[in-house]
């Protein structure tokens, strides 16, 4: 998926909401990785996971990476250190 302008966000096709949605619901790809590869920041992602899916499945998405160090690279770094703990 190429990077898009604001505008064209609106406008993404199914087959490029699918792909944010699953590379925003896989644990190892991180949120400054979908950026690099879409242009999407993280509010955005966030906005268009809660459009997209079930308000259950957002609310099981939300608590699961809210707390996970690898959607984040600097989190997951400092963990790999050895300075936090690892998610449970």
């Amino acid at each position: 998926m190429s990077k898009t302008t604001k505008s064209s966000r609106s406008r993404l096709s199914p087959e490029q909401k699918n792909a944010l949605i699953r590379m925003a619901w896989e644990d190892r790809t991180s949120f400054e990785e979908i950026r690099r590869k879409t242009g999407f920041v993280e509010a955005e992602i966030i906005k268009l996971m809660r459009r997209e899916l079930k308000p259950s499945s957002f609310r099981l998405w939300r608590k699961r990476v809210s707390g996970r160090k690898t959607k984040h690279e600097k989190r997951f770094r400092q963990w790999q250190r050895g300075s936090t703990p690892p998610d449970g």
